[in-house]
């Protein structure tokens, strides 16, 4: 039952970091030298997804435009706006900071290898997926930092420069990612006796950069602004955003006419958000703000979509083998 849940080691891993922040916060000199390990790790793991990716599966995927255009619509349209058709109801339930968190969430592209991962065990269009997460993943790179300047970052500070968010984001994610396409021929034949190390540096990665971000957000108060009854909640947003976007993801591509497979790879796609790049963008595009509060919404819907997509995922599963 854990597993089907996708209740699994990381997701415990990740409760730990928050509760180790909690009580044991890493802070000053430490959190600095602990940030810059960090962000290598990071780059690491976005050379290694670069490396990862096959070309035939770029090129195949590339070629079925129509299927990546409903999941960009998905992610970079549909999300925002129904964030920001939220605004009325979310902040008085929120305040201001969760919901500038719960917006950036609506921001931010979809996953990588969740969403690969989903659409495979629920025999959907793989090759799609590899290409529409990635080719997510590349774009939110600077649809994201602009987003964040208009509807969030606009209302507290008039000195934000998105170019400049950009640029650090690129270096951070698009360079070492397109270096490790670049060096696949190199460094993917080293990959393939070693399996499960983007799986290490992924999840690892991701620890990191939480107990850094809660570490910081416990220092500076962040539970004592935060009560259980808002958890709650944040928690029930979270729910209730998942629900709408998944039962559209269903529906619509039926309606536009695709196929099974296609159908799958846009609903898994379509409404997932990344927690691997949120993180370090918010990181970036956040200087001076509550960050803590900003990562929690997605932190919590990471969660919420993780353990949805996996019961949907053995459920189709188990269609698509005749298995009742």
């Amino acid at each position: 039952m854990l597993k089907m849940l996708a209740l699994d080691r990381f997701t415990v891993l990740l409760f730990i970091m928050v509760v180790l922040a909690t009580f044991l916060p890493v802070s000053g000199q430490a959190a600095e030298i602990f940030g810059t390990i960090t962000t290598v790790a990071i780059a690491v793991l976005f050379f290694l997804h670069g490396a990862k990716l096959s070309r035939e599966a770029v090129v195949e995927g590339l070629m079925h435009w129509k299927l990546h255009g409903v999941v960009f619509a998905f992610t970079f349209a549909l999300f925002p706006i129904i964030g920001l058709l939220c605004k009325p109801l979310l902040v008085p339930m929120l305040g201001q900071e969760l919901y500038w968190g719960f917006l950036f969430m609506c921001f931010l592209p979809s996953t990588v290898q969740s969403s690969i991962a989903f659409t495979s065990v629920a025999q959907g269009n793989v090759a799609g997926a590899v290409c529409s997460a990635s080719f997510s993943n590349i774009v939110g790179m600077f649809i994201t930092p602009l987003l964040v300047s208009f509807f969030i970052l606009g209302e507290s500070t008039h000195n934000f420069d998105p170019t400049a968010s950009i640029v650090q984001i690129t270096l951070l994610l698009l360079v070492p990612f397109v270096l490790g396409q670049l060096l696949r021929p190199y460094v993917f034949p080293y990959m393939k006796k070693m399996p499960k190390i983007v799986k290490v540096f992924d999840q690892g990665s991701i620890l990191m950069v939480v107990y850094g971000a809660f570490s910081s957000a416990v220092v500076a108060g962040l539970w004592q602004q935060v009560s259980a009854q808002t958890l709650i909640l944040l928690i029930l947003a979270c729910s209730v955003l998942l629900t709408l976007i998944m039962l559209l993801a269903l529906y619509v591509p039926r309606w536009m006419g695709f196929n099974r497979a296609d159908q799958k790879t846009i609903f898994f796609c379509g409404s997932k958000k990344t927690l691997a790049s949120g993180v370090p963008m918010a990181q970036i595009l956040f200087i001076g703000q509550p960050l803590g509060m900003i990562v929690l919404p997605i932190m919590i819907f990471h969660q919420i979509q993780l353990m949805v997509c996996g019961v949907i995922a053995n459920l189709w599963s188990k269609q698509s083998r005749g298995v009742e």
